[in-house]
Formats: C-alpha cells, structure tokens, sequence
C-alpha cells in the first residue's frame, strides 16, 4: 500500500487529479481541489500523503499535503454510507478547520452543498463524527492537560459513558496522571448518578 508519494509534478489538467512522476512512473492521484491551488507549478517537487483504495476493478490514490487533511478524510469515510468519492466531495467545499468546525458546532447545512449528500445524510454525519471532532480540538490546543483530559473522555466513553457526560466528569477530574484523574472521574460520575 502507498502512504505517501515525493515526486515531480507532471500535470494538473485535469480538475481534482494530479500526476506525479516519482522514479519514471507517473501516479495519477485524486486531491482536494484545495489542494491543487497549491499544487500550481508543474515541474516542481511535491509531496502528499496517500490514501490507497483497493477495489475489484481499480486502483485508486488519494493525495493530501497534509497528514490532518488523510486523517480526516478517513475520519468522514468512518461514517455509514460515505465512501472516498463523497469524502473528497466534502473536503472541496471547505478546509478541514472550517469543517471541523461546523461538525463540532451541529452545522450540517455546509455539508449539503456536497453533490449526493442531503440533509439527511449531513445531519448523520455530523452526530457521528461530533464528539470525535470535540474531543481531538480539545486535546490539541489546551496542551498536556488537556491531552490528560482527552484520554480520561475516551476511556469513559469507551465504559459506556456518552460523550457529554465523559466531557463533564473530565472537567471535574483531579490528579497528575490520566489513572488518577480517570478514577476521580469516575467517582464523580458514580456521585452524580445517584444525587
């Protein structure tokens, strides 16, 4: 499986694919149309990170220059029903930020400019992929603790617990390491089930 491609730009003519020539084999790999805007010189050297999909009939690469953009792009493709095609659909409508964004804040309305997803379909994406987009915006800009505070949220919820009620008993954990703020939350959480 290819992870990732470092090679010489040969064309972008066509829209939402790019070749790249790495050792006198071009690979024609499909982007983010964000992406071909930095993607403009053809001849340079360029490096993007790969999504291999293996099917019966096709062979079909992925490329991101980033390794946010790959993860999320298979975080969307995690929810029941999105496949690449849609997964890269959605990522040209915005960048990852701004969709995280809407995710996290229940705004499903962005994702239905995507062709094929309605409303539907938008409003399941967002309660599916919600709180794992809460979780890791939260644990990447509140720095260690926080990172304790994210391990505590998916500990609890891999327990049971719903992700609200995870994120509440994490705000009231106490301790240096994640097993000592994970059983004061869990004490928390055992007080306020039975007030």
């Amino acid at each position: 499986m290819i992870g990732k491609l470092t090679g010489r730009l040969s064309s972008t003519a066509t829209p939402g694919e790019v070749l790249i020539e790495v050792g006198g084999v071009g690979y024609c790999v499909r982007t983010p149309l964000l992406a071909l805007d930095l993607l403009k010189n053809t001849g340079s050297e360029v490096s993007l990170f790969i999504y291999t999909r293996v099917a019966e009939d096709a062979l079909d690469l992925y490329g991101f220059p980033t390794e946010e953009e790959l993860a999320f792009f298979k975080q969307l493709m995690s929810v029941s029903g999105i496949g690449p095609k849609t997964a890269l659909g959605i990522l040209n409508v915005a960048d990852v930020t701004s969709l995280k964004r809407a995710i996290a804040a229940s705004d499903s309305v962005m994702l239905t400019k995507v062709f094929g997803i309605g409303k539907k379909s938008a409003e399941r994406l967002v309660v599916e992929l919600r709180d794992k987009i809460v979780m890791i915006s939260s644990s990447t800009t509140l720095g260690a603790a926080s990172s304790n505070d994210a391990e505590v949220v998916e500990a609890l919820m891999a327990l049971g617990y719903r992700a609200d009620e995870a994120r509440g008993a994490a705000k009231e954990a106490q301790g240096e390491s994640v097993n000592e703020r994970l059983a004061t939350a869990l004490k928390y959480l055992g007080a306020v089930k039975h007030t």
